[in-house]
């Protein structure tokens, strides 16, 4: 340990500077590495690659040419109808149990026919699937041992703290067991996914080291290594490790269903920036604004497109990521209050949440120039004009669907700057419907006598919905 103390004389006075403590690198992981040895394993996973249906391609000859005859034997004979062959790739994972549990990413594993445990003492096992989740890349398999397995537990990832020392274990590029060491640079960080919150470590991590544990200086895993971030494929010191907290809810779910099963609130959301909140009233840019409400438990429990939800089970919310979060760790079935803003005032409401679905497949769109018969007007920099039938068609939205087709935007314009363009719809404006342009330049107005610097609108975009916040002046 090492003690560092900063002191000022003012005077008769001295401020002493709280103390700042450093922990010593430890002076060998030998003893960490031993302990968990025994838990890490090797996975070399089987799959069956299909044959070309079409065959190899015959040389264009001629037809009549002495030669036909000899490529097509010469083809019959070394080069027929290709045949299914056998790829292999390589992976880790560690055990969670003493009878036969095992985590490890889904990427690892997925299309696998054959799928084989290795122990370090040498030990092979078959292992089969449990259950796998692609969004937080996630898989929980199961082997059949005599003797009970060595478990590592699973440590408390919001413990592990910014410059901590931690250790990975997997089988980096096929070489085996190999240890690497590395401290938490980061928390909290996302790449893809919904549920992303990786652990960012300089530990080095490679092609291989998928689905092994990172571990913390007590031997507990904090995280489940998944990516690198290279630009060769190779570790430079950037890699993520999928969070234990979020790791131990899923392997719950799979062990206990074979699947997950978060829960689900049905609606569309943003996050609210700075201007979002000034156009609404909203003292504070957080949140998670709702763009959308198809039918479900949302729309059940009377929430509202353009509503704010501010709280949910009680819980602030702080952006939509912490929002996604919460309301799939919470149970499915369970009625949670959430509070929403709405028209300057919070409203509480009681939502029963569902089963989370799938999103479905948003229907393609095409930019649509007006016809001729429709009346544009610009407003802010916009061209706007009523929606007809074949706008529309054109544009996927459903028979009925009101609001202003986007048919230019002008790119000097502040509606381009934040995204505006054409193809869009403008569905609301000031969170009232509009269905012409005087609709639009009545909300701005309002907007202005209100003392407002922008206006919320909303808009669809290949049946996408979001707000906007457009400067008004």
């Amino acid at each position: 340990m090492r003690r560092l103390t900063t002191a000022l004389m003012l005077g008769t006075a001295m401020i002493v500077t709280p103390a700042v403590t450093a922990q010593a690198a430890p002076e060998t992981f030998a003893p960490l590495a031993e302990q968990i040895s025994d838990s890490v394993v090797n996975i070399t996973t089987s799959t069956t690659v299909a044959a070309r249906q079409d065959g190899p391609m015959m040389p264009q000859i001629p037809e009549g040419s002495p030669f036909e005859d000899f490529f097509r034997d010469f083809m019959d004979r070394n080069q027929g109808p290709s045949q299914p062959r056998r790829s292999q790739a390589l992976g880790s994972g560690f055990v969670i149990s003493e009878d036969g549990y095992i985590v490890t990413n889904n990427h690892v594993i997925e299309g696998a026919d054959e799928i084989n445990i290795e122990f370090f003492n040498g030990e092979e096992l078959p292992a089969e699937i449990i259950g796998t989740d692609p969004k937080t890349d996630i898989a929980l398999l199961k082997v059949t041992s005599e003797a009970p397995l060595q478990p590592v537990p699973f440590g408390d990832s919001n413990d592990a703290a910014v410059g901590d020392w931690v250790m990975a274990m997997g089988n980096p590029l096929g070489q085996g067991f190999s240890v690497s060491a590395g401290i938490v640079s980061a928390r909290n960080r996302a790449l893809s996914g919904t549920y992303d919150d990786y652990i960012q470590t300089d530990a080095a991590i490679n092609r291989g080291n998928s689905g092994g544990p990172l571990f913390n200086m007590d031997g507990e895993v904090v995280g489940v290594n998944t990516a690198i971030l290279s630009p060769n494929g190779g570790s430079i010191g950037i890699g993520f490790a999928m969070s234990s907290n979020v790791v131990t809810k899923v392997v719950d779910q799979l062990r206990e269903f074979g699947e997950t099963r978060r829960g689900w609130l049905g609606v569309r959301i943003q996050d609210v920036t700075d201007d979002i909140a000034e156009s609404i009233g909203l003292e504070q840019a957080s949140g998670a604004l709702i763009t959308d409400v198809p039918e479900g438990p949302a729309m059940e429990a009377g929430i509202e497109a353009g509503d704010v939800i501010v709280s949910f089970n009680e819980q602030p919310v702080e952006d939509t990521r912490g929002l996604v979060r919460r309301v799939g760790d919470a149970p499915v079935g369970e009625t949670v209050p959430v509070t929403v803003y709405r028209d300057g005032e919070q409203i509480d409401l009681d939502v029963t949440l569902g089963r989370r679905e799938e999103a479905e497949a948003v229907p393609a769109s095409a930019e649509v120039d007006a016809p001729e018969e429709a009346q544009e007007e610009d407003i802010l920099g916009i061209t706007v004009a009523p929606l007809t039938d074949e706008m529309r068609e054109q544009l996927g939205l459903e028979s009925g669907q009101d609001g202003l087709a986007v048919t230019d935007v002008a790119q000097d314009s502040e509606a381009y700057e934040k995204g505006v363009r054409a193809g869009d719809v403008i569905a609301e404006a000031g969170q009232e419907q509009v269905t012409g342009a005087a609709d639009l330049q009545d909300r701005i107005e309002a907007a202005q006598d209100a003392g407002r610097r922008s206006i919320l609108l909303l808009i669809r975009r290949e049946g996408d919905p979001r707000f906007l916040a457009l400067p008004l002046e």
